[in-house]
């Protein structure tokens, strides 16, 4: 096998393992009872293409839906590679951060802490982020086409929910968050 796409599946295990907590908490979130709960598309078309961007990736590993690999295209796989890898431990890390706070959901709970250290210092939505150059990183690392298209079609919609969320996180946090807001970028550090 690749030694790009081992490496790729070694990190996939890794992650997985180190995200059992953030999964749990994901769990535990839809037994807590919410404080405000939208019912919006933007509650799982995010997540379902996410899921099906790695599904992706996983098929790409063994060279299902990809490019022909070559000498010609291996800066370019090295570079997803470092993306992949360095974003999806930065997407790990803001989610123990935001600790009983995350959720796979777009929801206020009723002891609800607005996050701002870490990542969250110095961009909004730094697991977004992650997830946006994550799910690029795998396609250039692994050359898969569908990943890739699956990575673009999910952007916009990664933008709209962070968007969504924000004016959820305005509403119930007003003054905090505003502050915080006029510290802190969008999904670029120190940009909107």
């Amino acid at each position: 096998m690749d030694p790009i796409n081992i490496i790729i599946g070694l990190n996939l295990i890794a992650t997985f393992v180190a995200n059992a907590s953030g999964t749990k908490s994901g769990f535990i979130s839809k037994l807590k009872p919410p404080k405000e709960k939208p019912k919006t598309y933007l509650q799982k078309l995010p997540v379902y293409l996410a899921v099906f961007s790695l599904l992706a990736v996983i098929i790409g590993i063994f060279q299902i839906g990809t490019f022909a690999y070559g000498v010609n295209n291996e800066k370019f796989r090295l570079i997803g590679l470092v993306f992949y890898l360095i974003f999806s431990w930065v997407q790990i890390l803001a989610l123990k951060i935001l600790g009983e706070n995350y959720s796979q959901e777009i929801v206020i709970f009723k002891n609800h802490k607005l996050i701002t250290s870490g990542p969250f210092r110095f961009l909004r939505h730094p697991q977004y982020l992650s997830q946006i150059l994550m799910d690029l990183g795998g396609a250039l690392a692994t050359m898969s086409y569908i990943a890739l298209a699956l990575s673009i079609i999910e952007i916009p919609f990664i933008i709209l929910r962070a968007s969504f969320e924000e004016k959820l996180l305005e509403k119930n946090f007003k003054e905090e968050f505003l502050d915080y807001k006029k510290k802190s970028g969008f999904l670029i550090p120190f940009i909107g």
